[in-house]
């Protein structure tokens, strides 16, 4: 778990500086305090899914983003021992990038396991732009975007823009498996 919150503090770091944003502009646009920030480019916390979330708003990025090795790459493969998991500390769920880290592409694939009882909320709808897609494998889940919600079983897709609030549930014993596939 180290590496990958190390591997995030470097990302969010490289990110604040490639904008020229100061850690209080950023504080102010991602509604999240400055010494939080500080801790998270530090290494020193383990931050949640919603906090990494709202860090990626006032970034101007996705929470997939935040993943990724910092800078460019031109390898266009990914590889099984490239991928690092990462495991939210509140809900339980983990992540991990499926696509090449740093590779210019519009398309993100992600692989998700969510645990039974699980719950989380990324209440910074904030992009029209980017478009996002949930295939479950295994499992149901109830995925709420805005006002709507929709039960997610096995094979099925909802494709959605993320531009409104966005909860994940997963109300039953059995952990959901699915693949977030976001273009932008």
């Amino acid at each position: 778990m180290k590496d990958i919150n190390h591997r995030i503090a470097n990302r969010v770091r490289a990110l604040r500086a490639n904008q020229s944003l100061s850690l209080d502009t950023l504080a102010t646009r991602s509604a999240v305090s400055r010494s939080m920030i500080s801790r998270v480019e530090r290494g020193e916390a383990s931050p949640t899914a919603v906090l990494l979330e709202k860090i990626a708003t006032g970034l101007g990025c996705t929470l997939a983003s935040l993943f990724d090795e910092s800078g460019a790459s031109n390898n266009p493969v990914s590889r099984p021992a490239d991928r690092t998991a990462w495991r939210d500390p509140e809900s339980g769920y983990r992540r991990r990038n499926i696509s090449p880290a740093g590779f210019p592409s519009p398309i993100r694939i992600v692989d998700v396991h969510f645990p039974a009882g699980a719950t989380v909320s990324f209440e910074t709808g904030r992009d029209k732009t980017i478009a996002q897609q949930i295939w479950v494998q295994s499992g149901s889940m109830e995925v709420t975007v805005g006002d709507v919600t929709h039960q997610l079983e096995a094979d099925d897709c909802l494709a959605m823009s993320l531009d409104l609030p966005v909860t994940f549930r997963n109300r039953t014993r059995k952990d959901a498996h699915y693949f977030v596939v976001l273009a932008s």
